[in-house]
Parts: structure tokens; sequence; C-alpha cells
């Protein structure tokens, strides 16, 4: 029965972006212009160039080894490390009255700054490679994360507190039990959100000088007027950014599943 309900949904949610592909190859081939070529081509593009490899390597090439390796120890690297400063520097400034007040105009001035601007400074101090790359990402995405973090832990209910303060619970052990669950939905939101920006300048990121990953594939193959391959690289972020968001809201669900109940009850 499950198998059923499932299977149900997916066509209930799959037959719009199969109509969309069909008109898509339907109208590209019959406008026959150079710079969109039709999806049967990005397809066949994109299995020569990610996924024609041994059944032994699970059908990579050494292509896709070296491009999703790169990419996505960056990514993610530059992610973790956004999300952790985010949660600690947002729980902190958002439980002090006096560091919210000192530090929102700061914090709202630098969110406000566009990260590929500052590309040119992470290049001159971090120099071309690893680390530039990393720190763009940390540095763009630390926003939704700080200030979402901020946000929650200031909206936890004064009541609970005040009674963990009369039943003699200490500060850490208060913001461990108390305040990070309560902040916990607006966190996760935040690093959502997060992870989204993070493989948008993951890929700008490696336009810049990067001789392995997504970007520098997409950048290889406008240079070389390849445009299958570089659509094939879009698409490839496009799956990429789905499969992040479907498996990052499974484990909210599951992680969060305490708090739906609580909502639930509550209505």
């Amino acid at each position: 029965m499950r198998i059923l309900k499932a299977l149900r949904g997916f066509v209930e949610r799959a037959w719009l972006v199969a109509l969309v592909f069909v008109l898509w190859e339907v109208v590209t081939r019959a406008v026959n212009e150079t710079y969109f070529p039709p999806p049967t081509r990005i397809a066949q593009a994109l299995h020569e160039l990610w996924f024609s490899g041994p059944a032994s390597s699970l059908f990579l090439t050494e292509n896709a080894t070296d491009d999703f390796s790169t990419s996505l120890t960056h990514l993610f690297i530059g992610w973790g490390a956004a999300g952790a400063a985010g949660v600690v520097l947002g729980a902190a400034i958002g439980r002090s009255q006096v560091l919210y007040d000192m530090a929102s105009p700061v914090l709202e001035f630098l969110r406000a700054v566009p990260p590929p601007t500052l590309l040119p400074f992470f290049i001159i101090v971090f120099q071309l490679g690893s680390t530039m790359q990393i720190v763009t990402i940390a540095f763009g995405v630390v926003w939704p994360v700080l200030l979402n973090t901020c946000d929650g832990v200031r909206t936890v209910e004064s009541l609970q507190l005040e009674t963990a303060r009369v039943f003699g619970v200490g500060r850490f052990r208060r913001l461990v039990t108390i305040i990070l669950p309560g902040a916990a939905p607006k966190i996760f939101a935040g690093l959502r959100v997060a992870l989204s920006f993070a493989l948008i300048l993951m890929v700008i990121s490696e336009l810049f000088g990067s001789t392995a990953g997504i970007g520098s594939e997409l950048l290889g193959a406008q240079r070389s007027f390849e445009l299958p391959r570089m659509w094939a690289g879009i698409v490839m972020l496009g799956i990429l950014g789905f499969v992040f968001n479907a498996v990052f809201m499974l484990l909210e669900r599951r992680l969060l599943a305490w708090h739906i109940g609580a909502q639930r009850l509550a209505t």
C-alpha cells in the first residue's frame, strides 16, 4: 500500500517535469538553434562526460571523480564551517541584548555585500586554490544561518527559561536543552537556504583559476564552444540542487519530528 501511495505521489509530481522536457525537445528541434540544444543531446553529453565509466566505478568517469570530489568537498567544507560558525555566533548574539544592538548594523551591512564582489580580495589574500574557494562559499552562506539562529534564540519562550532558572538549571544546560532546540526550526531553515547559496558560490568560485570541478567544466565548455557539454553542466547543477534539498528536507523532518508533532497537537 505504501509503495502504491509513493508511486502515485511521484507520478502526480513528475508529470509536469516530463511535459516540460517533451515541449523543450519539440521546440528546440523545430527552432534548430545552436545555442539551445535539445534535452536528448544534453543528456548524451551528460552521460559521456560523467556517467559513461565502468560498472566497477559506479559508471562514473575520471572526469566525474575529479569534478564531483573537488566541487562537493569545497561545498560541504564551506557550508559546514559556515553552519557551525553561524550557530555559535548567532546563539551568542541572540542571547545578549548588548551584543545584538552592537552587532546588528554590522551584520546587516556584511550580509548586503554580494560575495562575488569580494572574489578579487579573496584571491589576493588566499591566492587561487581550494582555500579561496572555501572561504568564498563560507562567507556567502554564513549569514542565513547566523541571522536565523539569532532570531530563533531570541524568540524562545521566556516562561520556559524562567522555569529552568527556578529549578536551578545552569546556563549551558539551558542553552543545549531549551534554547537551541527551541530555535532549531529556524536554524534548519537557515541551513537549507545556505546550502542552496553554497552550490551557487561553489560554481562562481570555480570559474576563477580552477582546473577541476563542475564550474571549471562549464568554463571549459564555454571557451571551446561545446554547448551540449555546457548545458550538461548546468543540468547537473540543477540535479545536485534538487538532491541536496530533498535529502536535507528528509533529514530535517526526522530530526524535527518532535516539533512537527507539537505543532499538530497545538492545532
